[in-house]
């Protein structure tokens, strides 16, 4: 990558760690590990994906734009094909996964870094997509101000996350069953909103959405965050393998739960689309 585009660059300013998510080191091991297994399960993915590119306005064409934990180059390639007079970069914190996506192309270049500390100079960037990666960033005010300093006047961040009330159905179904952490933790819609008014940029929309998936069982369900690198990441969470007789309550607590379609298993969305100041 050109250094017109990108140096290291030290964030500045407290950071805030919220000590309830993920350590980003287990995050990126655990998605790197995913990569061949992530495009069969990433149902969800494409979907969310799919809704935030269509939140983008039709008449913004970005010189350059930003993937921001692109995974394996699904929307990378989706971004380089509506911009195709655009210099694409794609940037994950998993090398597993950025290994996986650079053969497929789409980006001029594949870049590992961490969206609160974005290796990109200041005012650089026209677009910066990022479809569900920001929920594992702690220090979520950190994210908006290095997009802040990277966009360009009158650049856009478009992103989608995750927010409370995600997998409420097998939260739900564990309380029943013990009282360990066993479902990721993700910050409350409110926060979002509070977040993104005091950041500097302007809110063109910032909206929740739930999206449903069904699985024929717990297993189904389970394997397939398992293949995404979703799985319980919580600190707290219980070592060791489960033994059956808690497995069995839990699919007894999650049947509750059934309906014709199968398993159900929420997701609450985050869709925001914000703009710096031209």
């Amino acid at each position: 990558m050109s250094e017109s585009c990108v140096r290291l660059h030290e964030p500045s300013g407290a950071n805030v760690t919220p000590p309830a998510l993920p350590d980003k080191r287990q995050v990126a091991a655990s998605f790197s590990r995913a990569a061949e297994s992530y495009d069969s399960v990433a149902e969800l993915q494409r979907t969310v994906g799919a809704q935030l590119l269509a939140r983008l306005s039709a008449s913004l064409q970005p010189r350059r734009w930003l993937d921001l934990g692109c995974g394996t180059g699904h929307f990378t390639r989706a971004l380089a094909g509506r911009y195709e007079r655009g210099e694409g970069i794609a940037m994950d914190i998993a090398e597993g996964m950025l290994r996986h996506a650079g053969p497929l192309g789409g980006a001029a270049h594949f870049v590992a870094g961490d969206a609160e500390a974005l290796p990109l100079q200041d005012a650089s960037i026209d677009l910066l997509f990022s479809s569900l990666a920001l929920q594992w960033c702690a220090d979520f005010p950190q994210v908006l101000n290095e997009a802040r300093r990277v966009l360009r006047p009158g650049g856009v961040l478009a992103f989608s996350s995750l927010c409370a009330g995600t997998l409420q159905e097998l939260r739900d179904s564990w309380l029943a069953v013990d009282g360990f952490v066993h479902v990721n933790r993700f910050r409350r819609f409110e926060d979002y909103q509070q977040l993104c008014a005091a950041s500097g940029l302007q809110s063109l929309t910032l909206q929740r959405q739930a999206e449903v998936l069904h699985f024929p069982d717990l297993r189904s369900l389970t394997g397939s965050l398992r293949d995404l690198g979703a799985h319980n990441l919580n600190p707290g969470r219980p070592g060791g393998l489960t033994g059956r007789s808690r497995i069995r309550a839990l699919i007894q607590a999650y049947e509750r739960f059934r309906q014709p379609l199968g398993l159900p298993t929420t997701y609450q969305v985050v869709y925001g689309v914000l703009q710096k100041a031209h």
